[in-house]
């Protein structure tokens, strides 16, 4: 058997593993169930491949986040190892030809969504699959007090008695002690081994400004930041808008957000990525599974709704352990707005009775029937068709997704499906003389068995990849080839759809647990206001305020965000901490200068004042010292 740091450097090309990464592979590798609590960026992913590489079988993860599965799936792919997914929207035939294809082997790995698992087809399949090891990922979605709660989580449980043997690693970037708790229980857990990662970030300084126009104060930010930054945004609206005035004062920017096409987001995250784009201004659809290392802001242009997304987006930057700023921005009025927040997230009853039935209408669906169906569903039409708010609309299909009623999906993604139409005789005459298709042919062949039978989904990126080739050209060689007959041709697409999970009911009958709809109320309104004290009113280290939400033991403050710079302010005299500042910009202004320099020019001053004044103005990234300890202004 290969050792896990033997697979992590023959498919990753890294020599050592990352903080608590090792010892979480060897929990699995012996068979342990396992809750890994690793903060955004701790490479969780690593922590169940690795050790699915290690041995036989396959590794079903389960993850709610179809984006990121695809993402996964090819970038194991380009790996040189065999991963499929299985998601809503995909066509029954494809699901079918994927679950027959495990059954042989085919695929190291299953990506699925939760509620597949729940599938008639998928339990027919399932006793001829040989599963070694079960990873659930994002799994504080199975609290169901907590801020993401997806049902289709707590039935997880259930392959555990289908497969008794086989262990679970549950990962999540964030979670309270509540959450462990019921993530341990609802999973059923034995012999289990919590990881956790200290929430600390001791290089990213948190920050919150109540400001009257948040545009000019993320244009102070950035122009006095350097590098590349995330600024979030609540609307799709504002990250367009935000975008184009930040590219009118010669910034480079972009916007990102679920409603740009899967082509577009791609070349955008791409520009991204390889710092082409500077600012990146985006709505939450934009990080999942984005591992950039270099970010020194993340401004937020709205505030979130808790401080587990806050937490995680904020940590989208100084991966690289190097000085970043998470920022948080807001007016008088955004506070207001949020503490009324829980009224507009949690609709009366009625209301969404009033919209559920609305939907029935837009879909032209009787009642007792669509148990299992997918719909196409337009929002925005839907929205001015009955002329309802947006927002609203949106929050009504939340709760009844967590109601068990139906699943929205904003962006199904449809692999692109191919199937050989003309004889073996005929393709072997076409390639004679065509010479051209040659590689693409080649590579569909023997990248999909099954493929002169049936229609198969394929993925351009990776034929691109193998054909060295860009994936436009791909594209257009699919396009000929079907125009000239030799294959039968689907793009791959993204429809927003509706799945049924019941038969559509009278509105007026519609289940709704009012019991638990008003305790997930009260959660979200504790959370919120947890949220609002922490921008307006932490009382102390932002980091430390953090760790302590989360159950952390570390009490130590982070000494750099704006909360302890306020406090070391403060131990010095206003007039005295005002004379060094003056000094040293004096000096500095001249030329970068020693440390030892500065200490010998303000000889008079105490010198722990002059070092305090050296790490608030370092802090607020107004002066900067290099590794031989030479200080210079920004």
């Amino acid at each position: 058997m290969s050792t896990p740091l033997k697979i992590l450097e023959k498919y990753w090309g890294h020599a050592e593993f990352r903080p608590l990464q090792a010892a979480i592979i060897d929990a699995v590798v012996a068979r342990k169930d396992v809750l890994a609590l690793l903060p955004t960026g701790g490479g969780k992913s690593i922590c169940f491949q690795v050790p699915a590489l290690m041995q036989d079988g396959m590794c079903l993860v389960i993850s709610p986040l179809i984006a990121l599965m695809q993402d996964q799936v090819n970038n194991l792919q380009e790996k040189g190892i065999e991963a499929a997914v299985i998601h809503s929207g995909m066509p029954f035939s494809a699901v079918k030809e994927t679950l027959q294809a495990c059954t042989s082997g085919a695929y190291k790995f299953l990506y699925l969504s939760p509620e597949r698992i729940e599938s008639n087809l998928f339990k027919e399949y399932l006793p001829a699959l040989d599963i070694s090891l079960i990873a659930v990922d994002e799994a504080h979605c199975i609290a169901q007090w907590g801020y993401d709660f997806r049902p289709p989580y707590l039935r997880i449980a259930a392959l555990r008695t289908e497969l008794p043997a086989v262990p679970v690693i549950a990962l999540t970037a964030s979670a309270t002690k509540e959450v462990e708790t019921d993530i341990i229980e609802k999973l059923a857990f034995k012999g289990y081994t919590i990881f956790r990662q200290p929430y600390k970030r001791p290089a990213l300084s948190y920050s919150y400004f109540e400001v009257e126009s948040k545009i000019n104060k993320t244009l102070e930010i950035i122009n006095n930041v350097k590098g590349g930054g995330i600024v979030y945004c609540n609307t799709r609206k504002q990250t367009k808008d935000i975008a184009e005035l930040l590219q009118l004062q010669k910034i480079s920017a972009d916007y990102y957000h679920a409603g740009v096409s899967a082509d577009e987001r791609q070349k955008k995250q791409k520009k991204w990525m390889l710092g082409e784009t500077r600012i990146m201004v985006c709505t939450s659809a934009f990080g999942m599974g984005i591992d950039k290392d270099d970010v020194r802001t993340v401004i937020h242009y709205d505030m979130p709704d808790c401080l587990e997304n806050y937490y995680q987006e904020a940590g989208r930057a100084g991966r690289d352990g190097k000085k970043a700023y998470a920022v948080l921005l807001a007016t008088s009025a955004d506070i207001t707005k949020a503490r009324n927040l829980h009224e507009t997230r949690f609709p009366a009853i009625e209301v969404i009775k009033n919209i559920y039935q609305s939907i029935a209408n837009y879909l032209q669906l009787p009642v007792g029937i669509g148990e299992g169906g997918y719909f196409n569903f337009n929002l925005l039409e839907f929205c001015n068709n009955f002329k309802l708010d947006l927002i609203l609309v949106t929050q009504t299909l939340k709760v009844l997704e967590q109601e068990g009623h139906i699943q929205f999906s904003e962006n199904i993604f449809l692999p692109a499906q191919v199937c050989f139409t003309c004889s073996k005789e005929n393709l072997e005459n076409f390639e004679e003389a065509y010479p051209a298709f040659e590689p693409l042919i080649k590579a569909l062949l023997r990248s999909y068995q099954g493929i002169f039978d049936n229609r198969i989904s394929i993925f351009e990126k990776r034929m691109a990849s193998i054909c060295k080739q860009s994936i436009e050209e791909i594209q257009k060689q699919l396009q000929q080839l079907a125009a000239m007959g030799i294959i039968e041709y689907l793009p791959q697409k993204e429809t927003p759809q509706i799945h049924f999970l019941l038969n559509r009911a009278p509105a007026a009958f519609l289940h709704i647990d009012k019991d638990q709809y008003l305790k997930r109320k009260e959660a979200f309104t504790t959370r919120i206001n947890t949220l609002i004290h922490f921008a307006t009113n932490p009382d102390c280290c932002r980091s430390v305020f953090i760790g302590n939400y989360f159950g952390d033991i570390d009490k130590n403050n982070c000494g750099i965000c704006d909360y302890c710079l306020s406090v070391k302010k403060n131990k010095i005299e206003a007039d005295t901490f005002t004379s060094i500042e003056k000094q040293l910009f004096v000096l500095l202004s001249k030329t970068p200068t020693p440390i030892g320099s500065i200490f010998v020019a303000l000889a008079k001053e105490d010198k722990d004042a002059v070092w305090e004044v050296i790490h608030f103005l370092e802090a607020e990234n107004r002066l900067i010292m290099n590794e031989e300890g030479t200080i210079q202004l920004v």
